[in-house]
This record gives C-alpha cells, sequence and structure tokens, in this order.
C-alpha cells in the first residue's frame, strides 16, 4: 500500500524505540507541550496479533481488545490525525513486521535506543530469555539502511545522552524537528497519563514516580550470564547506532 497523506503543516514525530529504554518518559515530556498530543505505541496489538508475542507478553490479551489491530489502519490514523499542531507517536521498532514502510516519508522519524549492557537485565526481569527479534538493535539498523537508501527524515538519540544532558539534547531535537524548545518538557507531575497503554502496570511503574528525566546511573549489578551470547550479538548494532546519536 502507498500511503497519502493529506496536506497540512501538522509535526508528525515516530519515535521507534527499544524496549526498557526511555520511551514512555520522553512520551510524557512531549505531552507537557501546549501544541502537542501523544500517542501511547497504537502499533502494539498490531505486533501481538502478528506474532508470536501475544504468547508472553504480560496483558496481551487485553491489548488486543483495548486497540486497533489491524497495522494499516493504524499507520492511515498516523499520517492524518490532524488532533493539534504536533503528533507524538510513540513506536516500538519490533511492532513494524511487514509493514509498507513508505508512510515514514509523512514523519520526523527518531531512533531511541540504550545501550544493551543497561537493558538487557531490565528486559529480562518481564520478558524472559529474549531474542535478538525482542530488543531492536538489529532493526534499528536495518530501519536506518532503509531511511538512508529512500531519503527519509531521521535521527538517533541514545537514552543515556538524554539523561546527562536532557535539556542540551531536547533542544537538538526540537531543532531537527523543526519546533521551538518549550521548558516545560522537562519536568511533569509523578503521576499516571490517561494516553498510557493498558499495559503501564506491567512496565510504567517507574515513570509514574518520577517527575522528569531521572538522573543516569550505570548499572552496579553484576552481568547476567545468560544473557551474554545477547550481549555480544547485540553491541556491534548499538556501537553503531551510539555513533549517530545527539549528544
Amino acid at each position: 500500500m502507498q500511503w497519502l497523506m493529506k496536506s497540512n503543516d501538522i509535526k508528525r514525530i515516530s519515535v521507534w524505540s527499544g524496549p526498557r529504554n526511555i520511551s514512555t518518559a520522553l512520551m510524557y515530556s512531549f505531552a507537557q507541550r501546549n501544541d502537542t498530543t501523544v500517542f501511547d505505541e497504537p502499533l502494539y496489538a498490531y505486533y501481538l496479533k502478528k506474532s508470536k508475542a501475544k504468547d508472553y507478553h504480560p496483558g496481551a490479551e487485553d491489548i488486543l481488545a483495548s486497540m486497533d489491530n489491524d497495522g494499516d489502519k493504524v499507520v492511515d490514523m498516523m499520517i492524518n490525525s490532524s488532533e493539534s499542531k504536533v503528533l507524538f507517536f510513540k513506536n516500538m521498532t519490533h511492532h513494524l513486521l511487514d509493514l509498507n514502510r513508505s508512510f515514514m516519508k509523512n514523519l520526523t522519524n527518531v531512533i531511541l535506543t540504550r545501550n544493551p549492557v543497561d537493558m538487557l537485565p531490565s528486559f529480562d526481569k518481564v520478558i524472559k530469555n529474549p531474542s535478538i527479534d525482542d530488543v531492536g538493535y538489529k532493526l534499528h539498523i536495518d530501519l536506518i539502511e532503509e531511511f538512508r537508501k529512500n531519503d527519509i527524515d531521521f535521527v538517533v538519540l541514545d537514552s543515556k545522552n538524554v539523561l546527562l544532558n536532557p535539556e542540551g539534547v531536547l533542544k537538538q531535537l526540537c531543532d531537527h524537528i523543526g519546533m521551538p524548545f518549550d521548558e516545560n518538557m522537562l519536568k511533569w507531575k509523578p503521576s499516571k497519563r490517561p494516553e498510557d497503554g493498558v499495559w503501564a502496570k506491567y512496565w510504567y511503574d517507574n515513570v509514574h514516580k518520577s517527575s522528569g528525566f531521572s538522573a543516569y546511573k550505570p548499572k552496579t549489578t553484576p552481568f547476567p550470564k545468560h544473557l551474554e551470547p545477547l550481549l555480544k550479538e547485540c553491541l556491534p548494532y548499538y556501537n553503531e547506532l551510539q555513533k549517530l546519536a545527539l549528544s
């Protein structure tokens, strides 16, 4: 399917994140703007319907019942919604599956990554023994290659850089998007948000307790031995992403 977008000047931002990242905090950050509407993982139900992930993702039945399962309809919503001047879609790269990627030309695409040394142990606490397809690193590099081949706009964020310098990195991101930075993006009240997906109770506890981007803290516990093969697989992709990230 070739996607057609209605002509307008709405800025459409899609974050393509790996799991256990700061994607929810970034969504909360953009939600503080008066000109922005945020959407929480609109392709999640499509991903569950089309993959085996529904067998091991917590709350899968509730997610499938609460959201549109049709990926094409979700994409049409993303490129044609007009609720506000800025639309922010928090997405996971692995949710794309086999969707036609041409719609991405209508978006500012943000690749959000995190050091797998920090991310994998966190993810493994909820999804046991993940694979490379669950965690997004190879998919991120594949997506960037596709962006470059088709002249599609993208920018890369590393969560560590954001946490070390939230104002500086967010200013650069806003410049890339072509919108003014808003200081309200740096803080929010500790609470849930109405935009949260029904899966929030499994994943968002730390964000609900936060009032802004948390200070970066490196892991101090030993890295789990059973995740070492996956770490070795992820690191070359992450190292490439890190070279491209705003700092």
